[in-house]
């Protein structure tokens, strides 16, 4: 979703391409219920308070930015979530997964349980409401689940079962399971798939985007 324009207040929101397959499904199941913020296409390193016209312009180059239509890349979007920090927050919560890439082989799995550095005063912390996890190419794993968020909107996430498709799938939990696939047609003449894992903090608007690689060891 986006502004077409900043003079006029019309907003543009389409579907991403992971809600238009959700909405194929027709079955009753896809209900629209929560929102969020972002300003991905503001960059705040433009704030001028030196600008000698004043206080008043100190914004100006910021508010004269064009600004992003609505695209339908689920990757892409909300990666800059507007949030609300306690006040006297003095550093920005950042995503720990341990991890800064994974290389799995065939079948098998790793469990990741991302912690919130920088938030609420703490060095570490788990966020209550847990994390959303997207991998980029749902047919390289055969397991992608979240658990500890027993929810309703959570759980129904959590088994959304995909088309088979090059397509993203989304999760939550406090842990992430992932599972290499087994399926060697997916590799064609290749000896690894490559995907990426964007696990966002459902509380802090946190984020961190790593690679994951699969490597074949089957010959069959």
């Amino acid at each position: 979703m986006g502004y077409l324009n900043n003079s006029v207040v019309t907003v543009d929101a389409i579907l991403t391409d992971k809600g238009r397959e959700l909405l194929a499904k027709n079955d009753g199941t896809f209900r629209i219920t929560q929102f969020a913020l972002s300003d991905d296409e503001i960059d705040y390193t433009l704030y001028n308070p030196t600008n000698p016209s004043g206080s008043a312009f100190y914004g100006q180059a910021i508010e004269n930015m064009p600004l992003l239509e609505a695209f339908p890349l689920v990757t892409q979007e909300m990666k800059y979530v507007l949030t609300t920090l306690p006040r006297g927050t003095s550093k920005m919560p950042v995503l720990n997964l341990g991890y800064p890439s994974l290389t799995l082989k065939q079948g098998a799995s790793i469990a990741i349980t991302p912690q919130t550095l920088n938030y609420l005063g703490g060095n570490t912390t788990y966020e209550s409401s847990g994390y959303t996890a997207t991998i980029s190419d749902v047919r390289t794993l055969s397991t992608f689940n979240g658990v500890g968020i027993n929810t309703p909107d959570a759980t129904a996430l959590n088994s959304t079962v995909t088309i088979g498709t090059n397509v993203s799938k989304t999760v939550v939990g406090t842990t992430i399971n992932l599972t290499a696939t087994t399926v060697n047609t997916l590799f064609g003449s290749n000896n690894f798939l490559q995907a990426t894992l964007t696990v966002v903090g459902r509380d802090s608007g946190a984020r961190l985007t790593i690679p994951v690689t699969i490597t074949k060891t089957s010959a069959n």
